[in-house]
């Protein structure tokens, strides 16, 4: 666990010396690119984490999978929320977990710019700043939700996340976010937003499973768009902070999916 944060505050600090100069761009296609930030920030984790775990594989959003045993599986994304970084805008995050044959036992996701770092080493799901540590506790607060309306889209044909905000039922109930950075799964660990919902096949995702690991660590109830297992049946994902805002969303994201 000690490894995955210093490798992440090492990322961080990258990203904060950075953040608001010009950045180089690398484009990627489909109007996706990555920075130089990007890059610099996984090369830390990486470096941070060869020296401490030689034999384990390490795959990231950049520089894809290295070499290792395969048991133990480093899910690296250095920079959550790029364009939102490009655009001087401060919601982004670094998110790294490690995945072995008993699933995924460390996830840190961390906000460069506020300091805050939410971690996990599988029971129970916690927030680190200023030296000081309190456990992530999920509560529906204010019912603000977190919509993903980034690509790809495999449920396109039956659902999109885009049309539940034409949804009176959906607005009047909650109050719908767009953030466009994985931080908001953090959030919804620790109690600062009510759910969020994206779809996507998300199993071994650099992006997700961080956040998701920190969700199901605090007690959220995280499931596929269908309020199944996640990772099953027809992929997405539906966090939520309690059963009762998981059981409207479900049955919002249901109507939608019929239609």
């Amino acid at each position: 666990m000690e490894v995955a944060i210093r490798a992440v505050d090492a990322a961080c600090e990258v990203i904060r010396s950075s953040y608001g100069g010009a950045v180089k761009r690398f484009e990627k296609g489909d109007r996706d690119f990555a920075t130089g930030v990007d890059l610099a920030a996984e090369r830390v984790i990486r470096r941070v984490l060869r020296e401490a775990c030689p034999s384990d594989v390490i795959l990231g959003e950049e520089y894809g999978a290295g070499t290792g045993d395969g048991s133990r599986t480093w899910l690296v994304d250095p920079l959550c929320g790029t364009v939102n970084y490009a655009a001087r805008t401060p919601l982004v995050a670094v998110n790294l977990a490690l995945r072995t044959e008993s699933g995924v036992t460390v996830a840190v996701s961390a906000d460069p710019l506020s300091g805050e770092v939410f971690w996990t080493g599988g029971r129970g799901a916690f927030l680190r700043r200023d030296g000081r540590e309190e456990p992530l506790v999920p509560v529906a607060g204010d019912r603000l939700v977190d919509v993903n309306l980034d690509p790809p889209f495999p449920n396109a044909a039956s659902f999109r996340t885009a049309r539940m905000l034409l949804d009176d039922a959906f607005t009047e109930d909650f109050r719908p976010r767009v953030v466009s950075t994985t931080l908001a799964l953090a959030w919804v660990a620790a109690g600062r937003r009510a759910a969020y919902i994206t779809d996507g096949h998300l199993r071994d995702s650099v992006h997700f499973t961080s956040g998701i690991a920190l969700c199901q660590a605090a007690g959220c109830v995280v499931t596929n768009l269908a309020g199944q297992p996640v990772h099953s049946g027809v992929q997405g994902l539906v966090a939520a902070s309690d059963p009762e805002s998981h059981r409207e969303l479900i049955d919002l994201v249901s109507r939608h999916r019929e239609n």
